[in-house]
C-alpha cells in the first residue's frame, strides 16, 4: 500500500524566496513568502526570525519601526499595505526608522548656567571656538623626544 503525499495549501500565487538585508547586521535573512503576502507580514517574520536567531544589533519588537526598501528600484520604501511580490524583486534591505528632530526655536540657542563647587559656570551651545580650545588643550602636552 502505497501513501499518499500530502500537498500543503500555500494560498493562491507563486511562493517566492526572498533575502533581505538588515543594516547593521553580518548577513542576509532568507525564508520564502507567498508573493500575495503583505509588506506589513514580511516584515513581521523577518524581524520575528531575526530575533529568534539571536543577531546583533537588538532591533526591538514594534514593527511601526521599520521600514522595507527593494534594493534594485528606487529609494522609496514599499508601502505597508502593498504585496510583496508587487516591485518583482527577491532582495531587500530592512532599517531602522530614524527618530525626527525636533528643533525649538532655532535662532537663538538656549543658554544655561551652572553651579559647580562654588563657581559659576557659562554653558553654552553657540560652538563659538569651544571646540577649537579644546583641541589647542588636549593637544598642548609636550613629548619629549630623548
Amino acid at each position: 500500500m502505497m501513501m499518499q503525499k500530502v500537498k500543503k495549501n500555500y494560498g493562491k500565487g507563486n511562493r517566492l524566496l526572498i533575502s533581505i538585508n538588515v543594516l547593521g547586521s553580518a548577513g542576509p535573512l532568507r525564508f520564502l513568502v507567498n508573493e500575495e503576502e503583505l509588506v506589513a507580514a514580511v516584515i513581521e517574520t523577518a524581524v520575528r526570525n531575526y530575533a529568534r536567531e539571536g543577531r546583533l544589533p537588538i532591533l526591538g519588537s514594534d514593527l511601526n519601526n521599520f521600514l522595507l526598501y527593494s534594493a534594485n528600484s528606487g529609494t522609496d520604501a514599499l508601502s505597508p499595505w502593498e504585496t510583496i511580490g508587487s516591485r518583482g524583486g527577491r532582495n531587500f534591505v530592512l532599517c531602522k526608522k530614524t527618530p525626527i528632530a525636533v528643533v525649538v526655536n532655532a535662532a537663538k540657542p538656549p543658554r544655561k548656567t551652572v553651579k559647580v563647587t562654588g563657581e559659576l559656570l557659562r554653558v553654552t551651545r553657540k560652538g563659538s571656538g569651544s571646540w577649537k580650545s579644546w583641541i589647542n588643550k588636549s593637544l598642548s602636552f609636550k613629548i619629549s623626544s630623548h
